[in-house]
């Protein structure tokens, strides 16, 4: 019952409201400035005057805010331009973390550009028309203030003739009054003579008539002033009041319709920046953590297997060096890799510390042999895609071809024949390599998983103890004598470099001149086979940028010097040269092969 009384009471006084609101509308309607403010002019004056300068106050607030806009969408755009993914980076956009970032920089980027299509719209609908707007209000005002001023003028005009002409009927009404009086004076002095009082009759006369002529003068100068006030303040003025009430209701109409139209603006791009969000959203939910682990786990597989336990060397029960040199032998004869060249038919055996550039080996022997694999296949993958794209060029120069010699007016068949056997160039080339990658793929897939890693296999070095110190302080080094005892690469970069900070010495290259006897003898021993043959050289070079021997085998030069080849680079990233004078006692060694300029010999 309570609730029902409630809410009848709450209708009925939404019912007066509304009633109220009708009644004040329709009570607006009926007043207007020039019946009901006909006496305030000057502060009509200052209150439209205020108005225009809201209005303008209005449309500076547009301009401001249209500048950060475009303040911000561009700050937005430099932040995605910023932080787009640099070429180095672009591996890794297979993990879904960063493909997200990638479409939440795009999804940014999009929102930018809705910032500037607000900006763009604000500036050309809201403020032109609110600039116009005020323009068109300030003329209209100043006009209907001038009218009003012309009218005040004439009304101010005609109430000094009013004035002038009372003042005239006062002044005339006094001198007749005077007149008369002195009339009657005359007339009843004896003394004065007949013409004397005549004179002062006729001056009375006089008088008298100025009087009534000052009194109808006066009499149609009020008629007049009253006809122009009332004409003025019921229909002149009030027109003028009534303009400048339509200019204010403009004003305040533009007011609310320039208010809307920017929110207009601000909710037309609305659902755009919600699929942006949106957009946002589905990028972060296509993270998936287990892709990208799996992922991580497919790009850094090596394929090696754990290191095997480290077996317990009783040194008591065997030989030292005998098991010195076995733990050296089993430890590297399955990882580290034998570099050589042929000549001679005879096998040199490069030395391995020549890698600090890093290897870029064409079949990518150098990589793990998943990642191998890996690579393998998409250089297949590149290959094939090359050839497809190269197939359908040169089926379209064919087809060209045929065209014009069916018609010659269209074309030349033989500015085709170049470009066609270009093509077929390349295709043979693209088709060679694509069989040569195949059979490194092949190959590396037909190897045996290596059973530990190059780490692992480095930990076994540093645990086996591979040399014993004499008294004089020399290394010598324990090994079979039999022809394939493997080279010491990997303990020659890591132990004798001087990049490792375990060695400084230049041990010269065979033929090199320099050196002990003793340093030669180990040096031959341990790199090269026993018997050293000198090499031809295969070509020149010049060194595009001074190089600094700083490991062993390495040798100095300067830029612009020119050296001959020995031996090509074998995927190392260095090549053996040989100096053509022999000036500072450096006759041959290795440097890096981006360091200089080769030309071979046919």
């Amino acid at each position: 019952m309570l609730a029902l009384l409630a809410s009848g009471s709450s209708r009925s006084s939404s019912n007066n409201k509304l009633a109220e609101s009708e009644n004040s509308a329709q009570n607006s309607n009926n007043m207007s400035w020039g019946t009901e403010l006909w006496d305030q002019n000057e502060n009509l004056a200052i209150h439209t005057n205020r108005g225009i300068d809201a209005l303008d106050k209005f449309a500076n607030f547009l301009r401001d805010r249209v500048a950060i806009e475009t303040e911000y969408a561009g700050k937005l755009r430099r932040l995605v331009k910023n932080y787009q993914p640099k070429k180095k980076e672009e591996e890794d956009n297979e993990f879904t973390s960063v493909q997200a970032f990638r479409n939440l920089l795009k999804e940014v980027g999009d929102l930018a550009g809705q910032r500037e299509v607000v900006s763009e719209s604000l500036q050309l609908q809201i403020i032109a028309g609110v600039t116009l707007l005020s323009k068109t209000l300030r003329e209209d005002r100043k006009k209907c203030l001038s009218d009003g001023a012309t009218l005040q003028q004439n009304l101010t005009a005609q109430l000094s003739s009013l004035d002038r002409a009372k003042r005239n009927y006062e002044k005339a009404y006094r001198d007749s009054e005077k007149a008369v009086d002195s009339y009657k004076r005359a007339d009843m002095d004896l003394n004065l003579s007949r013409a004397e009082v005549e004179r002062y009759k006729n001056v009375m006369t006089t008088k008298i008539q100025q009087s009534d002529d000052a009194k109808n003068e006066y009499a149609n100068q009020l008629q007049k002033t009253n006809n122009l006030q009332q004409q003025h303040f019921s229909m002149l003025l009030p027109a003028v009041l009534n303009r400048l009430q339509e200019l204010d209701e403009k004003r305040t109409r533009g007011f609310r319709e320039f208010i809307v139209g920017a929110a207009d603006v601000e909710s037309s791009v609305a659902p755009i920046i919600a699929r942006c969000m949106e957009g946002i959203v589905k990028a972060g939910e296509s993270i998936n953590e287990k892709e990208d682990t799996f992922k991580v786990i497919e790009r850094y597989q090596s394929g090696f297997t754990p290191p095997r336990d480290i077996p317990f060397e009783d040194l008591s029960k065997c030989d030292p060096d005998s098991v010195q040199d076995s733990h050296y032998s089993n430890s590297t004869s399955n990882h580290l890799t034998i570099r050589g060249t042929m000549s001679a038919n005879k096998l040199k055996k490069r030395v391995g510390i020549f890698n600090i550039f890093g290897s870029n080996k064409e079949d990518f022997s150098d990589l793990p042999p998943n990642q191998r694999r890996k690579k393998l296949q998409a250089k297949i993958a590149e290959l094939t895609q090359n050839i497809a794209q190269e197939t359908k060029a040169r089926d379209g120069l064919m087809k060209m071809k045929i065209v014009y010699e069916a018609n010659s007016s269209l074309g030349n068949p033989m500015t085709v024949e170049g470009q066609l056997n270009e093509s077929e160039h390349k295709l043979e080339k693209l088709k060679v390599d694509l069989k040569k990658y195949q059979g490194f793929l092949e190959k590396a897939s037909q190897m045996p998983t290596a059973t530990s890693s190059p780490q692992a296999t480095r930990n076994q070095l540093q645990n086996g103890h591979r040399t014993s110190r004499h008294s004089n302080g020399s290394a010598d080094d324990h090994h079979d004598d039999g022809d394939d005892q493997p080279d010491d690469a990997g303990s020659l970069s890591s132990s004798a470099s001087p990049e490792s900070g375990l060695g400084t010495s230049h041990t010269s290259l065979p033929g090199s001149g320099q050196g002990s006897a003793n340093e030669n003898a180990i040096g031959e021993d341990t790199y090269y086979e026993t018997e050293v043959e000198t090499l031809n050289p295969v070509g020149k070079c010049r060194a595009l940028y001074p190089f600094e021997a700083s490991s062993e085998g390495s040798i100095p030069m300067s830029e612009g010097e020119e050296l001959q080849v020995i031996e090509i680079d074998q995927g190392d990233g260095w090549t053996r040269v040989r100096r053509e004078n022999n000036s500072n006692g450096w006759d041959e060694g290795f440097v890096p092969t981006s360091y200089i300029e080769c030309t071979l010999y046919a």
